[in-house]
This record gives structure tokens, sequence and C-alpha cells, in this order.
């Protein structure tokens, strides 16, 4: 079988590039639906993007490499396909958006644009091997147990990274990246909760409130979470992006909040009340209990001086941790590194040293953050890897 492109992937970024290549081109992917990440993000919902996607929002080793893509399809090229397809979609905070009612429209979306733009899309396909043809690449594959032979002039590597095992995620990209010459920087799990060892936090799973989160690279203020293994929520998720094995964090508890001008004003007026009392009235109860166990929040509110309420605050404010390590690529949303950009055009995802070779999506080293951003990211590569072989 002798076809044009040739696209490793069903997922945001494959499908969005098959829409966008013309015909004589064929999608395969190894699970029984297309898009099965798009179809559990945001809750079943679809984070899709977000309204204030820029470059500052990405990680990359050469964090130059997304303003091209992301300049020619911006978040609201992407809103105004989704309003196309009349699916209605509301924004959440931060500037996200996702769908009123199920992921499964976007997904329903894109297969409907890669159909009608001549692509073919085979699902329960596996990649057997992939080696240079007199056409470009020839690539085999099983599908239905059978063996298949695909020749292309253009082959797109769109398998995404290591992230969710479970789902059928594998190094395939690198591993045919590096085949073919192209380098791939160190992976590893982002977008992932925090562990800590001795089940540290075990007696505040499900508790969350405001926190700010941040290391010497950057800083985030969202929710935090506690979980039986350690901590979680969009602002520890955020910053494990930036963290490094065996480096502290800090935690700042309720960042919006003067929590000392607070408890001194409720000295004047409740100053025989006990201090956890007083402070569960701005911290909740069962954090305020596991704080009180060292014996550093005993006696009234009253009996506390401006010096020791200030203490309290500074310690709130300013709590480091050191995590133990994350919970790894079973639970990340992304992998950070991948194939390096350096070997890559920005404008068209096509490897300097190899015409006819593209990356896009999460297979290339540039992650997004929270919120949107690495579908964006999906869109705006595949889009710019698509147009490019449409030529």
């Amino acid at each position: 079988m002798q076809i044009k492109t040739l696209i490793l992937g069903a997922g945001a970024a494959g499908m969005m590039c098959a829409a966008h290549a013309g015909g004589d081109c064929l999608v395969v992917d190894h699970a029984r639906a297309p898009g099965e990440k798009i179809r559990i993000s945001g809750g079943g919902r679809c984070n899709f993007t977000n309204m204030y996607a820029s470059p500052a929002n990405y990680l990359s080793q050469n964090p130059h490499f997304c303003k091209s893509a992301l300049a020619r399809y911006t978040q609201w090229d992407f809103i105004e396909l989704v309003g196309r397809h009349g699916i209605a979609w509301h924004e959440k905070t931060l500037g996200q958006l996702f769908c009123d009612d199920s992921a499964k429209e976007i997904v329903a979306m894109l297969v409907k644009e890669l159909r009608a733009a001549g692509a073919d899309l085979w699902l329960q396909t596996s990649v057997t091997s992939v080696a240079e043809g007199p056409q470009g690449f020839t690539v085999r594959l099983e599908r239905e147990g059978k063996p298949v032979t695909v020749t292309a002039q253009n082959l797109v590597l769109a398998t995404g990274g290591k992230s969710i095992p479970k789902m059928g995620a594998t190094g395939l990209a690198y591993e045919i990246a590096q085949q073919f010459g192209l380098p791939v920087l160190d992976t590893r799990a982002g977008l992932v909760p925090f562990t800590f060892g001795e089940e540290r936090f075990k007696p505040l799973a499900g508790v969350a409130l405001p926190a700010r989160l941040s290391n010497d690279r950057a800083s985030f203020d969202e929710a935090l979470l506690f979980t039986h293994r350690g901590l979680s929520g969009p602002a520890v998720l955020q910053l494990s992006s930036y963290w490094q094995e065996g480096e502290e964090i800090r935690v700042h508890l309720m960042p919006d909040l003067d929590l000392f001008t607070a408890l001194r004003d409720q000295r004047q007026q409740s100053g025989r009340k006990d201090l956890t009392t007083e402070l569960a009235r701005h911290l909740p109860a069962r954090l305020v209990e596991e704080l009180a166990k060292d014996g550093s929040l005993k006696g009234r509110l009253a009996d506390q001086s401006d010096a020791a309420l200030q203490a309290l605050c500074d310690r709130l404010h300013d709590w480091r941790l050191k995590p133990s390590g994350t919970e790894g690529y079973r639970t990340a949303e992304v992998t950070l590194g991948g194939i390096d950009t350096d070997a890559l055009s920005s404008r068209t995802m096509e490897a300097k040293a190899r015409p006819g070779l593209y990356a896009i999506g999460e297979a290339v080293d540039v992650t997004g953050w929270l919120g949107g951003f690495n579908f964006q990211w999906a869109w705006a590569s595949g889009y710019a890897a698509g147009t490019a072989i449409r030529g």
C-alpha cells in the first residue's frame, strides 16, 4: 500500500495534522478508539484550550521554538472550529475552556474533520517496524492480526510521550526519532503529584485549600490537595514540571489572606478562645489539628504576642518541604523532554536532516502548563505539520 502521508497516533496532534494534510493520508493507532486522552481529560469535559495561551506557558530547552506554531494557529482559531461544530463550551477559571457536555464531542469533531479532508483512520493497528524506503518510509503494521506494509512519502510521529502507560503510552516516537538520527532529550513526568515517605500527609487526605507553591524557578497560586501519598492539586501539578529530584519546595498557605492582621483583630474580640479554634476559622480544622500535634499551637489567642502570631504566620507562609519523588508516568498528565527541537523546523515540524519525517505534540520537547495549554500545542503543531505536508 502506497500513500503520501502516514500519521502514527490518533490523538489530538495526530488527528489535527490529518485534518490539514489533505488527502492520501492514513492515521493509525493501537487503541480501540481515537483520542482516548482527549476523552478522559478535564473530568470528561476536555479542557481543550486556554484563552491566555502564549509561549510563556511552555517549557522547552529552546523556549523560542513554540512561538511560530502557536502564532499561526491560536486558541481563537480552535475556538472558532469548536463553534463551527456547534459544541457548547464555558470558561472555568484562569482562561480554561471546557465543553459544556462531553469531551467526546471534541473527538467526534476531529474525526469528522480528518475524514472530510480525505484521510483514513485505522484503529487497533500496531507498528511492527519502520525503515527507509524507495518512496520515503516503509512501515510494517499489524491490523486485525494480519501484517500490512505501508510505503509513505511522509511519516508523522504523533504517538505522544510516556505519561499514563495504562492507556497504552510508550516511547515509540522517541525510538523512531533516534532510528533516523534525531536526538532525544531525557524525559520525566510532568504535571504530576508529589509523594512523601512514611505516609506523612495521610491524616490530611482530602483536605484542600488555596496555596502558593514555589521553588527558585517558578511560583503558582492555585489549590493544594493533601493525599494519602503526598500533595496534589493544580498548584502542585504546575510546580512539578519545574521541580528537580531532591529539591525543596516552599508552600505559602492562604496567600491572599493577611493572616497576621486577622488573628490580631480576633485577639481583641475573642481572646479567651483557644488559638487552634480561632486559627480554624481561616484554615481547615484537620490541618490545624495536625499542625498542633507538635505542641506549638497551645494556649488562648489572648496569650499570643504579636511576635508569636507573626512567627506562626511565617511558619504557614513559608513551609519548607522536600518531596521524596513524584507519582511518575502512572498519573502524570504530560511528559517533559522528548525529541530535541533543535532537530526540527519550528515552522513545519519537519526533521531538518530527514525530509518527510515530522514530529508533533507531546513527543516533542515542548510542554505546557496545566489548563489547556498542552492541547493548544497539539492543535498548533499538528496544524503546522499538516499544512506543510499539504503544501
